[in-house]
């Protein structure tokens, strides 16, 4: 799939192209382009070194968690719920301690960190089945939660912000767990009535009307707030959270005679190489999409969609956010890719740029996880997984898009 995406950027971009200057007479669209391959090629490099400090800084945090025991805490804490949710799976299964790793993991925003505990949990999971080319409901129901986790710390978004001028990289916290939650909720519900899965049982009820009860509880009062105090109470709450989870975590090693500084390192030592090994994809995409921007392609087809809402009557500034939502489901390396040029060309604190970035944290990538996680153990029938997850991915765009417009409405 992402073959095919690379190779149709690349030649869309040369095509328009190759029609400006031989039926428009734009010359000059030969040396942009060129430009463009070059400059993007450097920004991917500059923007992946940018985030090596970002990501050892925060798997040196998850190994100290880890060895605390605070993580395994965590594990634990979610494992009643997904009994329930996965009642296919004996309790006891070492499946169900891997999954809860995994979503714990997508839940602090650590998308390469979670990635082994997913395929884990996946050859796990595969061991029960009886069927081995086929999906069972349970690794359905595991694939579409992985494709909109809630995500609570979406660290990289953050980094990523940050790296590109935003003057408050956090404060799309709140609106990226609100959309993050809607997304989640609306792919356990359709994969659950599939699966006729009893979610009104009074523990799975307890877990979700406790989540819910936090979010909504988060949205009621910060949408009450003027713009200005809603983005700085968002900022506040978000930055509050990380330091005292970075803090708690801390504590309880050194209650527990951990070495924090050595686990530190080690973990840091991982996040240094998970940010280096992006690069080569990084660069790949950005430069694929300069041509493709370059050669007025894209923005020929985002204005004719402009176009076609305005002339309906509506507001239009979402539809510069339109390709990060679609490359979302296909390409996680061509949705960041997207989501940053859009920050360059926009802004990081534009509306758009604001937007994409929401839309960047709120769901995952979901023919990327079918195709890693199924893969992974050989099944090729994957029945549902795909439109379950493709259907809580349409949902996240649009709450994404919704509370964009409640959050950030104001800002062109």
């Amino acid at each position: 799939m992402l073959n095919v995406l690379w190779a149709g950027f690349v030649l869309t971009g040369l095509a328009a192209a190759l029609f400006q200057a031989f039926a428009l007479g734009h010359t000059a669209i030969f040396a942009e382009m060129t430009r463009a391959l070059f400059d993007a090629a450097k920004s991917g490099f500059e923007i992946a070194l940018g985030l090596t400090g970002v990501m050892t800084l925060w798997l040196g945090i998850m190994k100290i968690g880890e060895r605390s025991g605070l993580v395994a805490l965590a594990a634990r804490a979610l494992a009643p719920l997904f009994r329930r949710l996965f009642p296919g799976v004996p309790d006891g299964h070492p499946a169900l301690g891997s999954m809860t790793m995994n979503i714990s993991a997508n839940m602090l925003g650590l998308d390469n960190a979670a990635t082994p505990l997913g395929l884990k949990a996946m050859r796990e999971l595969q061991t029960l089945n009886p069927t081995p080319d086929t999906a069972t409901d349970a690794q359905v129901l595991f694939l579409v939660i992985n494709t909109a986790a809630v995500t609570l710390f979406p660290v990289t978004i953050f980094a990523y912000r940050a790296q590109l001028g935003a003057a408050d990289p956090t404060d799309v916290f709140i609106p990226l767990l609100l959309a993050s939650y809607v997304a989640t909720l609306s792919g356990v519900a359709l994969t659950g009535a599939i699966q006729r899965l009893k979610l009104w049982d009074p523990v799975v009820l307890a877990y979700l009307g406790g989540l819910s009860a936090l979010v909504l509880g988060a949205a009621a009062w910060f949408l009450h707030l003027p713009p200005e105090q809603m983005q700085a109470q968002s900022s506040l709450l978000s930055n509050g959270l990380l330091l005292f989870i970075v803090g708690g975590i801390i504590v309880a090693a050194l209650v527990k005679k951990v070495n924090v500084y050595e686990s530190f390192v080690e973990g840091a030592k991982e996040g240094f190489q998970v940010a280096v090994g992006i690069i080569p994809y990084l660069v790949a995409m950005l430069a694929a999409i300069a041509l493709l921007r370059a050669s007025g392609a894209l923005d020929l087809a985002i204005g004719a969609l402009k176009s076609l809402v305005l002339a309906a009557g509506y507001d239009a500034r979402w539809v510069d956010a339109l390709p990060t939502g679609v490359m979302k489901s296909l390409s996680g390396s061509g949705a960041r890719a997207l989501m940053i040029e859009t920050m360059k060309t926009a802004g990081a604190d534009s509306f758009a740029g604001r937007l994409v970035s929401i839309i960047q944290g709120s769901s995952e990538t979901t023919f990327y996880v079918l195709a890693v996680y199924f893969g992974a153990v050989n099944v090729r029938n994957t029945r549902y997984a795909a439109g379950c997850g493709l259907f809580a991915d349409l949902v996240g765009f649009v709450a994404a898009v919704a509370v964009a417009y409640l959050f950030f409405g104001h800002l062109a």
